[in-house]
């Protein structure tokens, strides 16, 4: 089921290319979602209301959730449902409170000072996906950084589900509610994207400063035509999983993850580095048995079988960080002797889970960490979604009039050498004054 690359015997020029990779055209998907923005950028919700009906088959009316579906959500919530959710909630602070950033005040010379001060996105919008699957985890993983950051107004959009009465999902409003969220919208895809970033005045939707939260490529497509208009955290593509282990990994637990990971959808990559040819047969085999059982078996072997999944044979371990590496995976997992050492020393994965019993799973939930992680290599240069993502560096700067006066010769001759008079100006005049 999984293909094989081997690369023991000859680096390919370019590992990125090389390595296995979902085909995902945004630019296409741009193209095609570019329509339902500008009419939701020109007349606000009775164009997401459309788009809704024509993608969703559902008519809502007014999309903003009234509070007795939050109480119904809760009263119907199974209390292990209810007591997992408050855990991830209760894990998720602990670690994104330990985030916070500190006011930094730096005297650079004696009366100059640079002040770095925090301060928090006024307003966000937060996207929760509701497609083939149903996920409150994301809803907790978005809002509590927001909340830690001290973000003052949350609005949380997930798709309007047919089967409960032009809703979201129930299990996604109790978590809401859970975390004191009341502003939810019932609207999914490209036209949520669209109304978080323009709203709609006439139905007191504002606008918001920041999206993020993950989606498929349609919302992908629509977070790339807003961003400049607002804010986004990253462009999420499909989900992937790497795990860089050797002959000392389990199999078993080996073939478990790669399948977890293939079951979010026909596109999830599952890529397994090793430098043991006997722990890659294993594998084989205990996929073969694992899928067999698995509740959303097509869906997995879509996956599994796609080009975006397989087995990477390398020389050794040194060789194998090379190309997890290069492969940049939203969820590495490092099984292996002394797994620890070499995952200290992995520098591109949005989320490192370290030996044996740290499956992406209890990420997924349960950690403390953020599951919402950079995809599709871009692990290469952005983090996951933390406190800092709703924070806004702001440099205060206080200078006396000694302070000024000693550096005016410097500012006056770069602003020569730049040929902008007026700039060196603004600082003659100050000294020049008794």
């Amino acid at each position: 089921m999984l293909r094989r690359l081997d690369l023991t015997a000859a680096q390919p020029v370019d590992l990125r290319r090389a390595l296995p990779r979902a085909a995902v055209d945004v630019q296409a998907a741009m193209q095609a979602v570019a329509p339902v923005v500008d009419a939701v950028a020109v007349r606000g919700y009775a164009a997401a209301r459309e788009a809704t009906l024509r993608f969703d088959g559902v008519d809502v009316p007014d999309p903003r959730v009234p509070a007795a579906a939050f109480e119904r959500a809760q009263d119907g919530l199974d209390d292990s449902v209810r007591a997992a959710l408050l855990e991830s909630i209760r894990r998720a602070r602990t670690v994104h409170e330990a985030q916070r950033r500190e006011t930094v005040d730096v005297e650079v010379v004696p009366g100059g000072t640079v002040t770095e001060s925090w301060v928090p996105v006024a307003r966000v919008g937060l996207y929760v996906p509701g497609g083939v699957a149903v996920y409150p985890s994301s809803v907790v993983m978005n809002v509590v950084p927001a909340q830690v950051a001290g973000v003052e107004s949350i609005a949380v959009f997930s798709p309007a589900q047919k089967e409960h009465g032009g809703l979201p999902h129930p299990t996604i409003l109790a978590a809401c509610a859970l975390l004191g969220v009341d502003e939810v919208y019932a609207v999914g895809g490209a036209q949520a994207v669209a109304l978080a970033a323009y709203g709609d005045a006439a139905r007191a939707i504002e606008p918001v400063d920041l999206l993020t939260g993950p989606g498929n490529v349609y919302v992908t497509a629509a977070k790339r035509l807003v961003r400049g208009v607002v804010g986004i955290d990253a462009e999420a593509g499909p989900t992937e999983i790497a795990i860089l282990a050797d002959a000392t990994a389990d199999p078993v637990h080996v073939a478990a993850d790669l399948i977890s990971q293939a079951e979010h959808d026909v596109l999830a990559a599952s890529v397994l580095v090793t430098d043991s040819t006997e722990l890659a047969d294993a594998v084989d085999a205990e996929v073969d048995r694992q899928v067999a059982i698995t509740k959303h078996v097509e869906r997995v072997r879509a996956a599994l079988s796609g080009q975006q999944s397989g087995t990477v044979l390398v020389r050794d371990l040194a060789h194998g960080l090379e190309v997890v590496d290069a492969y940049a995976a939203e969820h590495l997992e490092v099984i292996t002797a002394d797994a620890r050492r070499w995952a200290e020393r992995v520098r591109n994965a949005g989320c490192i889970f370290v030996g044996p019993h740290a499956p992406v799973s209890l990420g997924d939930y349960c950690a403390g960490s953020n599951h919402v992680l950079p995809t599709g290599c871009t692990a290469r240069h952005t983090s996951g979604l933390s406190v800092q993502t709703f924070l806004k560096g702001v440099h205060l700067v206080e200078y006396s009039r000694d302070a000024l006066a000693d550096v005016a010769p410097h500012v006056m001759a770069l602003a020569d050498a730049e040929d902008l008079p007026a700039h060196g100006a603004a600082v003659a005049v100050r000294v020049a004054q008794p």
